[in-house]
C-alpha cells in the first residue's frame, strides 16, 4: 500500500508540475501582431518594378542550354537599377550574376543571394503566370513572385537607394544571383569557385528559405518569420527490379512492377528512418508553444516528458513537421515495359530523397538499399549530397536577422526551421558558417501554396518591408 501511495503522489506531482508549466507560459507580441501592408506611393512603384521583371520569363531547365532569356533579364536590371550597375563589380558567369559592392574593410564581407531562375507555369492561371497583372488588392501575378524575384528584386533596390544616398558599407557587401537554382545547375559552384580564387571569406550570408507567415504550424496562433539555419541533404535514386521478361498472357509471381510496388509498400508502411527531436526543432516549438493552444502548449511545453511521443507522432500529425525530424523518401518516376502485353525485363522507380543530418546521406541510402535487397532489387544513386552544416541560432548573425525582422515587423516572432527543400546556398559552406535561409517578405497562406504551383502572387505592400529590412541589414554588418 505504501508503494502505491509513493507512487500515485509522484504521478499528482508529476501531473501538477506539467499543468504549471503549460499555464505559466504567457503568450508573446508574436500572437497578435499583423503585418500591415504598405499602401503608399512607394509600394505602388515597387510594384510595377517588379511586374516588369516577372514579365522577363526566366524558365529554367538542365536540358536548356540556351541563357539568352537570362541575359534579357539582365539588361532589365541594368535599366532598372542604374546606381547598382555604375557603383558595383558585375561578374557573369553563363548567365548568373555576382555584384560586389566594395566596402571600407572594417568587417568580414557579407553575401545577399536570390535566383533569377523560375519553374515551368502549367495549367491554368487566374492571371496569366509571365503577365505581371497587379490586382485591385496589390498583388503582383507570375511565376517567380515568390521564387525569388520579390527578394532578389529588394535586395538591388536597397543597394541602387543607398548608394543613391552615397553611402558607403562597412564591410563589402556581395548579391549573388544564379540562373540554375531550380535544378542544381552550375551558376552558383561557379560563383563560390570565383569568391575563393579571391580568398573571400564571409561573415554570413543570407539566401532564399523561410518568410513571415501566420500561423506557420497548424495551431500556433500568430506572425512569425521562419529563418532557415538546417538543410537537409538532397539525392535522387534509382531502384531497379530484373527478371527474364515474357509474354504477360502467363506471368509468373513477383514480376519486376510487382516487387516494386511491393517495396514501395513496405517503405511507406514501415518507414526505415530514425526521426530525431534534433536542437533546431527543439527551439522552433519551444519560440512557438507560447501561442499554441492547450492542448499543443501542454504538451511543446513539456517536450522533456513528451519528446519519445512526439517523435512518433509528429511524421503522422505533419508531414512538413515529420520532414523536420528525419530522412524523407518520395517516389516520384516510374518505368515498365513498352509494351501493353509485354512483362518487363527491367522496370525501376525513382525516389527523391531529402537527408537528415542524424542519418546523413550514406547511411540513409544504405538504409534504404537494405529494404530494396528484401524483394531482389538493384540500387543506383543518381545524385546526392549532404546535409549542411548548422547555423547557430545564438550566433551574431543570427541575432541581428532577428533583431533587423522585429525592427521592420514588430512584434513578430523569429524562429530557426529546418528547411525541408535546397537552396544554392548548399554550395557556400566552405565559405561561411552562418549560410542563413530566409527572404524578409510577408505572404499569406495562399501565396506559399502557390510556390512551384499554380497562381503565384505577391503583395506589393510586402516590398518596402523587405527594402527596409535589406537596408539594416547592410548598415549593421
Amino acid at each position: 500500500m505504501t508503494a502505491l501511495v509513493i507512487i500515485f503522489l509522484l504521478v499528482v506531482v508529476l501531473i501538477a508540475v506539467v499543468l504549471l508549466r503549460t499555464v505559466l507560459l504567457k503568450p508573446t507580441a508574436a500572437q497578435t501582431a499583423k503585418v500591415q501592408l504598405d499602401t503608399s506611393e512607394r509600394a505602388v512603384k515597387y510594384g510595377k518594378q517588379l511586374s516588369e521583371l516577372i514579365q522577363v520569363e526566366t524558365v529554367s531547365s538542365r536540358f536548356d542550354p540556351d541563357r539568352r532569356k537570362f541575359f534579357k533579364f539582365h539588361e532589365e536590371l541594368e535599366v532598372m537599377f542604374p546606381n547598382v550597375h555604375k557603383t558595383c563589380e558585375k561578374h557573369v558567369f553563363n548567365g548568373s550574376l555576382l555584384f560586389k559592392w566594395s566596402g571600407k574593410g572594417v568587417n568580414d564581407p557579407v553575401l545577399f543571394m536570390s535566383h533569377h531562375d523560375v519553374v515551368e507555369a502549367n495549367g491554368t492561371w487566374e492571371h496569366e503566370p509571365f503577365s505581371g497583372d497587379i490586382d485591385e488588392e496589390g498583388r503582383v501575378w507570375g511565376r517567380g513572385t515568390v521564387d525569388t524575384k520579390a527578394s532578389l528584386f529588394c535586395m538591388l533596390t536597397a543597394v541602387e537607394e543607398l548608394t543613391a544616398e552615397g553611402y558607403q558599407p562597412e564591410c563589402d557587401v556581395y548579391i549573388a544571383s544564379s540562373c540554375t537554382e531550380e535544378w542544381s545547375g552550375e551558376g552558383a559552384p561557379a560563383t563560390v569557385t570565383y569568391l575563393k580564387e579571391q580568398g573571400v571569406k564571409l561573415a554570413y550570408l543570407m539566401d532564399e528559405g523561410g518568410m513571415i507567415l501566420e500561423e506557420p504550424v497548424g495551431g500556433v496562433k500568430g506572425t512569425y518569420g521562419m529563418v532557415g539555419v538546417l538543410e537537409k541533404g538532397y539525392g535522387d535514386v534509382k531502384f531497379i527490379a530484373k527478371s527474364n521478361g515474357g509474354h504477360a498472357s502467363a506471368p509468373k509471381k513477383n514480376t519486376p512492377l510487382v516487387r516494386l510496388g511491393k517495396f514501395m509498400a513496405d517503405v511507406e508502411k514501415n518507414y526505415p528512418f530514425r526521426s530525431e527531436m534534433n536542437p533546431t526543432v527543439k527551439e522552433m516549438f519551444s519560440r512557438m508553444a507560447p501561442n499554441m493552444n492547450f492542448g499543443m502548449k501542454l504538451i511543446f511545453a513539456n517536450m522533456w516528458l513528451f519528446e519519445g511521443l512526439l517523435k512518433k507522432l509528429l511524421p503522422s500529425i505533419s508531414s512538413a513537421a515529420g520532414a523536420m525530424i528525419r530522412t524523407t523518401t518520395a517516389f516520384t518516376t516510374a518505368k515498365g515495359a513498352d509494351g501493353l502485353n509485354v512483362l518487363p525485363q527491367e522496370a525501376y522507380v525513382t525516389a527523391n530523397m531529402r537527408y537528415i543530418p542524424h542519418q546523413d546521406t550514406d547511411e540513409s541510402i544504405q538504409i534504404i538499399s537494405g529494404v530494396a535487397k528484401k524483394y531482389d532489387l538493384e540500387t543506383e544513386v543518381i545524385y546526392k549530397d549532404y546535409s549542411c552544416p548548422v547555423v547557430d541560432y545564438n550566433s551574431k548573425p543570427f541575432h541581428m536577422v532577428e533583431e533587423v525582422a522585429k525592427e521592420v515587423y514588430p512584434g513578430v516572432g523569429i524562429c530557426p526551421y529546418v528547411m525541408t527543400g535546397g537552396t544554392d546556398a548548399k554550395f557556400y559552406r566552405e565559405l561561411s558558417d552562418n549560410c542563413l535561409r530566409f527572404a524578409p517578405l510577408y505572404i499569406d497562406a495562399q501565396q506559399y501554396a502557390s510556390i512551384h504551383g499554380l497562381n503565384e502572387n505577391i503583395y506589393q505592400g510586402a516590398l518596402p518591408m523587405g527594402v527596409d529590412f535589406y537596408k539594416s541589414m547592410i548598415k549593421k554588418s
